[in-house]
């Protein structure tokens, strides 16, 4: 069985994820590798772009352990068909040439024919569709100086907080994520900007 990744909101609601190894192998493990130490708990989503993405993280979780990049998942892995980006999967995102996050997840909340062989989709949303609405809907402010130009940042007025992240292997074991070599980190993740 693949693996469930269950996202506890504060509000009570939560997000759950069927994981996708056979489809984005190291970015499953990469996002195995936050999730079961607990990088994601407690954590207020950054970013929504309504008509877009809900973006939990664009600084690392400001978190040092997830200041890491991984390799682009087809070029790592030839052999995966990538899967289509859509409301209803979850997709890692990244910084170009310089690597994927190693565990910046977001939400599609539209077709992304753009994101195929870029982003991996590396998992399915079984249940909690409503809330990813939901969050898309929150009132949001735009971030002011983000570094990065020509990128839409707006978070949320009023926090929205993933209590916790909780996941269930059924008994597999999974690598830790392989990792780009001596990165260029992304400047959004440099306490410096904020």
């Amino acid at each position: 069985m693949n693996p469930i990744a269950t996202i506890y909101m504060e509000n009570g609601s939560k997000i759950v994820i069927e994981l996708l190894p056979e489809a984005a192998p190291n970015t499953v493990n990469s996002f195995l590798y936050a999730a079961l130490r607990g990088y994601f708990d407690h954590h207020a989503v950054e970013r929504i772009v309504p008509g877009n993405w809900v973006d939990v993280s664009f600084t690392a979780f400001g978190r040092p352990e997830c200041r890491y990049l991984i390799p682009n998942e087809f070029r790592l892995n030839p052999q995966v068909e990538p899967l289509d980006s859509h409301p209803g999967v979850v997709a890692m995102g990244g910084y170009g040439e310089a690597g994927l996050a190693g565990c910046e997840f977001f939400f599609p909340l539209r077709d992304c024919p753009e994101h195929k062989g870029v982003y991996p989709v590396f998992g399915r949303v079984l249940e909690g569709m409503e809330e990813i609405r939901r969050l898309e809907q929150v009132p949001t402010v735009p971030v002011e100086n983000f570094p990065i130009e020509g990128v839409e940042v707006n978070r949320p007025v009023k926090p929205q907080i993933m209590e916790r992240v909780e996941v269930e292997l059924f008994g597999e074991t999974y690598p830790e994520p392989v990792r780009v070599e001596h990165p260029e980190l992304p400047v959004c993740w440099s306490d410096d900007w904020k």
